[in-house]
């Protein structure tokens, strides 16, 4: 009979939250006093956005994010709500673009670059919800909406029809916030049990009929707001009002949440804003980075959670490819109809943003191999369709090529420092000793410099790949 730990092995068990020290936070930010359960915060790798306070009308604050200390007092505002700012929201895709919402029903659009705001007009309204909604979450690919009502009710609609296609009649789970998480094809709810206690629901997106766990956690009043990564398959719980983090690992068999354990501050947060994966700092196994208001001294406070490692190097089985800031799909394709997931890139450092759509010329991209022009790329697909090979079979045969030309590369390295590495005779007196081991040491460094350049093409190519299958699907 094998003996079982009763610990479910994890590499995220021993995460712990570092908080940043005084003179990077941010400090004298007149922080917004609404009551309302929003995060009043968004942060991108640029700027960081908070709602503050404003005399006849509503306004944010957007602070260049290398700027912390104190706040100058008269440091400007971007205003033009004729109501109280309820929330704020960077674009994915621009992060010079901002959508602010307001107590005036109007949204608005910001563009940093031109000081200009644009308010859009929606390009689809839904009209199934009989109250006001609290909470919504695209999934991955944008085809389908999950909402929380104040009627506590969960709903997952088709956003392009407008149709419902799941809703939640369970009456022992009263929801407040709703999330997708990522590819599991599961939704996760916060809100409160029927003993009014603050729990934690997950459920089938398909089978909205009874949760599939649930987890009470504290009897205390404030919302829970959930995030979500998928790259580690993390849940992060911050409840307003709380000083704690918690975190779980989410998985697809039973139990589904598995708690880890919890960050512990004396400092109750009103708000949180979170960094996208793309703005973390990798050299330090940073996995999330939560940007807390702390109203009680008027402070937005940075907590890193950190995975603790010995080696410096750049760690791959926490860093998987995450969804970059290229769009996969134009607006006017995914009304269509089209799904598609996001682009993935590697936040390894030296790499760059792979696109699976052609960028304009001034744009060199990081493949040389990739098409340069859409011209070019609409000849190899035609050429692929006329001697019935695929355009990936064209890339294919690109390889002898270029493992010659890398072959041959590896022969010009053997000359370096003006001798042979394989035919150098061997040093007579101590001193040519000497000299031998420095400039071998030089060549090391240099290799493993070279060793390293070629591992970021590698990944480059891989992801170029998988991006461009994945666009030949959609056609």
């Amino acid at each position: 009979m094998s003996w079982h730990p009763q610990y479910r092995s994890s590499k995220f068990r021993h995460v712990f939250g570092k908080p940043a020290s005084k003179e990077n936070c941010y400090d004298s930010v007149p922080i917004t006093r609404s009551v309302h359960d929003n995060h009043f915060c968004a942060v991108n790798p640029h700027f960081i956005a908070v709602v503050t306070e404003c005399a006849g009308g509503g306004a944010f604050l957007v602070i260049p994010l290398h700027q912390t200390g104190k706040l100058d007092p008269h440091y400007p505002k971007v205003c033009g709500h004729r109501g109280n700012v309820l929330d704020i929201k960077w674009n994915p895709f621009d992060d010079f673009e901002i959508a602010s919402c307001s107590e005036d029903a109007t949204v608005m659009v910001w563009n940093l670059d031109t000081k200009e705001s644009v308010i859009m007009s929606p390009v689809k309204t839904i009209n199934c919800h009989q109250d006001v909604i609290l909470s919504m979450s695209f999934n991955t690919n944008g085809s389908l909406l999950a909402t929380a009502c104040r009627d506590r009710k969960i709903r997952v609609l088709d956003p392009r029809a407008g149709a419902v296609l799941q809703e939640a009649s369970y009456k022992g789970h009263r929801a407040n916030k709703v999330l997708f998480l990522g590819n599991l094809k599961k939704l996760l709810s916060t809100g409160t049990s029927r003993w009014n206690n603050r729990q934690v629901a997950l459920w089938d997106q398909d089978d909205l009929s009874v949760p599939l766990t649930e987890e009470d956690l504290d009897g205390s009043s404030g919302v829970l707001f959930p995030f979500y990564d998928a790259d580690t398959s993390m849940l992060y719980v911050v409840g307003k009002g709380d000083g704690n983090i918690r975190y779980y690992e989410v998985s697809a068999d039973k139990p589904h949440l598995n708690y880890l354990t919890e960050y512990r501050s004396y400092n109750p947060q009103k708000g949180i804003g979170v960094m996208p994966k793309r703005g973390l700092d990798v050299s330090s196994c940073e996995i999330f980075r939560f940007y807390k208001l702390i109203t009680t001294k008027s402070l937005i406070e940075p907590v890193s959670m950190i995975v603790p490692r010995r080696s410096e190097s750049y760690q791959e089985d926490i860093y998987p490819p995450t969804a970059g800031a290229q769009p996969s799909l134009t607006a006017q394709e995914w009304l269509s109809g089209m799904n598609k997931g996001p682009v993935l890139v590697s936040l390894r450092p030296g790499s760059e943003l792979l696109s699976t759509r052609p960028l304009p010329p001034e744009r060199p991209l990081s493949n040389p191999m990739a098409p340069t022009s859409p011209l070019l790329f609409n000849q190899r697909e035609k050429l692929g369709a006329e001697d019935g090979r695929s355009p990936f079979s064209l890339l294919e045969e690109k390889a002898p090529r270029w493992a010659a030309e890398h072959r041959l590369e590896e022969k010009k390295t053997w000359l370096t420092n003006g001798f042979d590495i394989f035919e150098c005779p061997p040093p007579k007196t101590e001193n040519e000793l000497l000299q031998m081991f420095y400039r071998q040491q030089d060549e090391i460094r240099r290799l493993r410099e070279l060793v390293t350049q070629r591992e970021v093409q590698a990944k480059q190519l891989e992801l170029e790949i998988k991006n461009l299958r994945m666009g030949s699907e959609r056609f």
